[in-house]
């Protein structure tokens, strides 16, 4: 593998665990939110939610160079006042691994929480605890494996973008190329198939090391819980 290849292998690890650590806090937020509240407009925020899974990802990055680019109002605001660009930026990737792997990420917390008994939290509030420890001691360790694999599946989404990402921050060498889209350019040139099939390779390394490594762990945290 060639240099550029060793840099988009490292620009995708960067921004797909960036993407996914940003994205957890709000993800598990949003999970419970979906979970345990009803609230008007709730049926408006899971559409609006899992809306990048049923649209095609060059519209998701189109949305984005809309909203995030440098001429638009959200992305004027952010260079003024933070000075933070994201178009045609890495951080615009790790925006982009955002929204794609989020849904994924949401889903997956989701359901975790609704397997958890409301009784069993409720039993703990009649005690005196607060609502926060209660999550934190009773509902979070319950829902661990359901956020691990959320996590997991978020971060795998996020290695594999290719449609929104090169659409709002295109695939520049060493600044925005990541693993999809350096394997797609080396398929553009004559004799590129030698190193698209190594970048392909070390992509499906990552991603099934990702999912055993999250099993193993669902089944040690499901074990431990069984046991207390």
């Amino acid at each position: 593998m060639d240099a550029a290849g060793y840099e988009a292998l490292r620009l995708s690890l960067l921004v797909s665990g960036t993407a996914t650590l940003l994205a957890l806090p709000l993800a598990l937020g949003c999970a419970w939110l979906l979970a345990r509240r009803n609230f008007r407009g709730k049926d408006l925020l899971s559409a609006a939610i899992h809306l990048p899974l049923v649209l095609p990802p060059v519209v998701t990055g189109y949305l984005l160079l809309l909203s995030f680019g440098r001429t638009a109002p959200v992305g004027r605001f952010l260079e003024q006042t933070l000075g933070l660009v994201l178009a045609f930026r890495w951080t615009g990737a790790v925006l982009a691994a955002m929204v794609m792997g989020f849904p994924l990420m949401v889903r997956a917390m989701r359901l975790a929480i609704e397997a958890v008994d409301p009784r069993i939290e409720a039993a703990a509030a009649t005690l005196g605890a607060p609502r926060y420890a209660v999550f934190a001691t009773i509902t979070l360790p319950l829902i661990a494996p359901g956020i691990l694999a959320g996590t997991v599946m978020g971060f795998a989404k996020a290695l594999g973008e290719f449609g929104a990402t090169i659409t709002f921050v295109a695939a520049i060498p060493g600044q925005t190329q990541t693993l999809p889209s350096a394997t797609y350019s080396y398929l553009q040139v004559p004799g590129g198939e030698a190193q698209a099939a190594q970048l392909t390779l070390i992509a499906c390394t990552i991603a099934v090391a990702a999912v055993v490594v999250s099993e193993w762990l669902s089944r040690r945290i499901a074990a431990r819980i069984g046991a207390t």
